[in-house]
């Protein structure tokens, strides 16, 4: 099945699988604040066109990577924020290894410099996927949000591309 996995950019008639793998994300508690999952409008404007796959097999999304930019203003134009989520069928399958250095590959071709990522504590899974490639904890934020009356932490993540001259 490995071999057979296409990882090719996400199209709108991906949305509804993709949205269901967020649903998944969300249900766990320990993938992201929010609650609900967006509209494809709102998700569409808030991530990167240019910057968002899926692994697909057979017609079916195993998982999905897309970037958000951290900032408007044209300094941080080469820094992004990440999400990457894997159906949890697929789970433990080297999906989330496929997307996450597909989704760097792509970065790196239209010029980012740095991606970052915040991660809760909790999910070890997705720290661990970070950290295999390249990324390196800057920090923790305390208590930064708070999730069904319960502060909760995360854990800051970047990565810096070799492939772009800082200086």
């Amino acid at each position: 099945m490995k071999n057979l996995i296409n990882i090719d950019k996400m199209q709108q008639e991906d949305w509804q699988q993709v949205k269901n793998i967020y649903l998944e994300g969300i249900a766990t508690g320990n993938a992201t604040f929010q609650k609900v999952a967006p509209s494809w409008e709102e998700w569409d404007n808030g991530h990167l066109t240019n910057c968002r796959i899926v692994a697909r097999f057979e017609g079916t999304i195993l998982g999905w990577a897309a970037l958000s930019p951290v900032s408007s203003r044209p300094v941080y134009s080469g820094v992004a924020e990440v999400s990457i989520y894997v159906s949890q069928t697929s789970s433990g399958k080297g999906i989330g290894s496929k997307l996450l250095q597909a989704l760097i590959d792509v970065s790196e071709e239209k010029g980012f410099w740095m991606l970052q990522a915040s991660i809760f504590p909790e999910n070890a899974l997705s720290l661990q996927l970070h950290k295999k490639y390249g990324f390196r904890e800057v920090g923790r934020r305390e208590r930064i949000g708070k999730m069904d009356g319960v502060w909760r932490d995360t854990i800051l993540l970047e990565r810096r591309s070799s492939n772009v001259g800082i200086g």
